[in-house]
């Protein structure tokens, strides 16, 4: 697991360095070690690091390689996510809290790792708290997947704002962004999926020094088409990549089928 894998195609659109892998355990490992490069080298140079993650199936493969992997010292990191359902215990087997407990907290032991509360009896104040823990944190790096509906987080387009003045924001998510969650089998029907969530607003993920997006798979082709091939706009939120130099996007050929 040493030398990372060579994309089969390679671009820029605006901003936006594009890597295209020839299958997903390629592009997997490739993240796995441009993300270890990128921590160790923050550790290095200022002694600690930090992070932002984001759950979801598409990202399994990846942690999975960050965990087994090594070559980082976690005690030096400090980790974030991105988002949460609103009014589910931390227990919850679709919660992110538990996604993250369960496949990196648990096995690498960072320095910390903040959750947002989904549970919480004040959302807003909640989503202060959060703000302020970024805010006391600059952050080098995020981790980030693309949604069906084009989201980042949970800015579905409804909500998206790219100039927003919070950084982290309670909203509603839109069917779209639900029917993801039950065709990935988190929750049996639509109306299991909680209505409102926690996120990280864009701005506020953005704000990173380095921003990795892995989106591969088949289901992911339409998103990646809009992002790169539409309009910058919030009706496909990830399109606001292509102004960000501190980006790269990773997909597979899967994703990359419709460009």
């Amino acid at each position: 697991m040493s030398s990372a894998p060579v994309p089969v195609r390679q671009f820029t659109q605006d901003e936006l360095p594009v890597l295209v892998f020839g299958n997903q355990e390629d592009l997997a490992l490739h993240m796995t070690l441009a993300v270890r490069e990128c921590l160790s080298d923050a550790i290095a140079r200022q002694g600690s690091a930090a992070a932002i993650l984001a759950t979801g199936n598409s990202q399994i493969r990846f942690l999975k390689n960050l965990v087994a992997m090594g070559g980082v010292d976690w005690s030096k990191v400090t980790l974030f996510h991105m988002d949460e359902y609103l009014g589910i215990p931390a227990t919850h087997p679709a919660g992110f809290r538990y996604y993250m407990k369960q496949r990196v907290e648990s096995l690498l032991h960072p320095k910390a790792f903040h959750y947002l509360d989904g549970n919480c009896l004040l959302p807003l104040d909640e989503c202060q708290r959060y703000t302020d823990l970024l805010a006391a944190q600059p952050i080098d790096l995020c981790c980030m997947g693309v949604g069906e509906n084009g989201h980042i987080a949970f800015n579905d387009p409804p909500v998206a704002r790219f100039d927003d003045p919070h950084r982290v924001k309670l909203v509603k998510l839109d069917d779209d962004c639900k029917m993801q969650q039950v065709k990935e089998g988190h929750f049996p029907s639509l109306e299991a999926v909680p209505p409102y969530a926690l996120t990280l607003t864009i701005p506020a993920l953005l704000a990173a020094k380095k921003v990795l997006c892995l989106a591969p798979e088949k289901r992911k082709a339409v998103p990646i088409r809009n992002l790169l091939q539409g309009p910058i706009a919030t009706s496909c939120p990830a399109s606001i990549l292509r102004t960000a130099p501190q980006a790269t996007l990773l997909i597979d050929t899967d994703s990359a089928s419709l460009l």
